[in-house]
């Protein structure tokens, strides 16, 4: 299985906290989604920026709407997310 490097709480620094410290704010926590991008903190920030447009941005769709076809393409893709 590879590895890839997660930067901890405890050694993150400038844009990398920031983007964690905003996670937990939303969530309550760090998801893992969101912890395995910290080696890239722009792929991090990008990453955030457009699942936010995508599930909080002007639509049609309704949340509820958005929140069910990811449930589905997840499932549909085996993914447990």
């Amino acid at each position: 299985m590879p590895y890839i490097h997660q930067v901890s709480d405890d050694e993150a620094e400038g844009p990398v906290k920031r983007e964690l410290d905003k996670a937990r704010k939303r969530a309550g926590r760090v998801w893992n989604i969101v912890r395995i991008m910290t080696p890239n903190a722009e792929a991090l920030r990008t990453s955030i920026s457009f699942y936010s447009a995508l599930m909080h941005g002007d639509s049609p769709l309704s949340r509820p709407q958005r929140e069910m076809l990811a449930v589905v393409v997840s499932r549909a893709n085996g993914c447990h997310y």
